[in-house]
């Protein structure tokens, strides 16, 4: 099974911290084991975060702010890579075509950032539909997308399934609001739309949990399942 992993920053390194690295690592590799072919999209977190907004104080324009967000990203995924045996590409991808070689090949694709003005969700969900991937996770810090922010509304609710167009039409509203809350940005809702994709968004902070989402389809977020879409066909030999 070909599986993209989107891993958040905020969910590998929230402070630095070489354990957490190494779990993470390790559920890769037992992924890799189980026969999956992986690329990990790598975000930036707090990190970049506090990076650009010393630089915006410096009055950077955005599209400085969003190299300079990129370049963490890449700094993230060498980390992870540090972490990970001989099967990993050795240096962070820096376009799809090179992530697509390395997983062509057998080897694990790490990659951070790519374009200014693109996030690190949407480069997940392009790597995925350009390998054609049976699956997409997110391994964020919300449990799934939720009709609300369940952060500072206590009665959000949280969707069990969606499909593709459903999942979109939940972003959009969100992408408006100031500092908006969605788990997966608008960009790359629209694209899991496009390519009728399979997606899982779930909470990443345990590397077990997301390994049992690929191997098993077993999670406490939310499926993104394309209309009459079928379960991957790895899950029924597990």
């Amino acid at each position: 099974m070909r599986v993209v992993l989107s891993l958040g920053g905020s969910v590998l390194a929230p402070e630095l911290d070489a354990g957490r690295v190494a779990a993470y690592a390790n559920a890769i590799e037992r992924l890799v084991d189980e026969g999956c072919e992986l690329g990990v999209v790598v975000g930036g977190g707090g990190v970049a975060r506090d990076y650009i907004g010393a630089a915006r104080d410096l009055d950077a324009n955005e599209v400085q702010l969003d190299q300079l967000g990129i370049d963490v990203t890449r700094v993230n995924a060498r980390l992870l890579i540090t972490a990970l045996g001989s099967s990993v590409d050795p240096s962070p991808a820096h376009d799809y075509d090179e992530a697509a070689d390395a997983i062509r090949r057998g080897d694990v694709s790490v990659m951070g950032g790519v374009t200014p003005g693109q996030t690190t969700d949407a480069v997940a969900a392009a790597l995925a539909e350009y390998v054609d991937a049976d699956l997409l996770v997110y391994a964020t810090g919300a449990n799934g997308i939720y009709d609300a922010d369940p952060n500072v509304d206590e009665t959000a609710e949280q969707f069990a399934e969606l499909t593709p167009e459903e999942l979109v039409e939940v972003i959009v509203p969100m992408s408006r609001d100031a500092g908006a809350s969605a788990p997966v940005d608008l960009l790359a809702a629209k694209l899991i739309q496009r390519a009728g994709m399979r997606a899982v968004v779930l909470d990443g902070h345990d590397p077990e949990a997301v390994e049992n989402a690929v191997l098993r389809g077993e999670h406490t977020g939310t499926d993104v399942v394309p209309a009459g879409g079928a379960e991957p066909s790895y899950w029924a030999q597990r």
